[in-house]
């Protein structure tokens, strides 16, 4: 499939941010300049650029804990994100969300979610909008291998197939849930073989090659955009670090680790458009700086936005 070099530029830009935001974020937690936790994907930025790279105007997503990539890939302001993260009242919550209530109306990113499965029925719930106002648009619904074992993953995708719900239910199986390994907790060893279940398509894709997935994402997207109903796709990847920064990481070996961090989907993705001359390496180094750049500038904007004002403690947390 042809694809435009800016478009190749863009998501290699984006994954750099993701991998540049995160280090960042680990930094800040490591000196307890941020409070609660955070849950970071390094290792899984293609799994969560490419799908959005791969969605038009006007279409739909639902995040997770494990959101950063995700909702970056879907053109978050980094500006933004940053504030929300330092409690700043520039944030999309205006400093009340978080790490994991990343939200922008907006731009189609319906919000990060803390509680594991919680986007099953909100996407759900958002394709229904979509096909009763015939807006032509769709839903890329994002979770992770613990959250299929979730009532809410079944009730959701029951009901998306006898609708036919323009929804694209998305695993990220990074191979634990948790400190749980995929292994433990499912007599299965694809989550997309439950697709048949519900009488709707499941995909297996590579979450670590950005290029083969964007277009395979393509493809998937004009099938469910055509009125065909939902899919189910498994992208198979891995995050380098534990659950949350609470986690001790004990139940994996660092040759696992290492042997994942061979498979870098940056470094992957890099290869492969200096291999194709796509770009030159000099070109691709230069993204990458910027990458940076843009994330300091994004601290920088949130090291000089204000607190929020106490006034506001209540506000936006109860209806009127």
């Amino acid at each position: 499939m042809k694809v435009k070099k800016e478009t190749y530029r863009e998501m290699y830009k984006r994954m750099n941010e993701a991998r540049a935001f995160e280090q960042k974020v680990s930094w800040f937690f490591s000196r307890g300049m941020v409070h609660g936790t955070t849950h970071l994907s390094m290792g899984e930025e293609a799994s969560g650029v490419a799908p959005c790279m791969a969605l038009e105007d006007g279409d739909l997503i639902t995040s997770t804990h494990r959101g950063h990539s995700q909702v970056i890939g879907k053109g978050v302001d980094l500006n933004k994100m940053m504030a929300e993260l330092l409690g700043k009242a520039t944030g999309y919550c205006k400093g009340k969300g978080g790490s994991m209530h990343i939200a922008d109306i907006d731009s189609g990113n319906l919000g990060a979610n803390g509680v594991v499965g919680g986007g099953h029925g909100l996407s759900v719930g958002a394709a229904l909008t979509q096909q009763m106002k015939k807006t032509g648009k769709i839903v890329l619904c994002f979770f992770g291998d613990g959250a299929a074992n979730e009532g809410s993953f079944h009730e959701a995708l029951n009901l998306a197939s006898i609708w036919k719900l323009p929804v694209i239910f998305y695993c990220e199986n990074n191979l634990y849930g948790m400190s749980m390994s995929m292994e433990r907790h499912m007599n299965i060893t694809n989550i997309a073989d439950r697709a048949s279940s519900y009488g709707i398509p499941g995909h297996i894709v590579d979450g670590n090659d950005a290029v083969g997935l964007y277009d395979k994402m393509l493809e998937i997207f004009k099938y469910v955009r055509e009125g065909n109903g939902p899919v189910l796709v498994e992208s198979k990847t891995y995050r380098w670090l534990g659950h949350s920064k609470s986690d001790a990481n004990v139940y994996r070996t660092k040759e696992e680790i290492e042997d994942w961090k061979s498979k870098d989907p940056i470094e992957r993705m890099k290869k492969y458009l200096v291999s194709e001359k796509i770009f030159k390496e000099a070109e691709l180094t230069a993204i990458e700086e910027q990458a940076k750049a843009d994330i300091e500038k994004a601290v920088e904007f949130a090291n000089n936005s204000p607190d929020p004002e106490l006034e506001t403690a209540l506000t936006d947390v109860y209806a009127d």
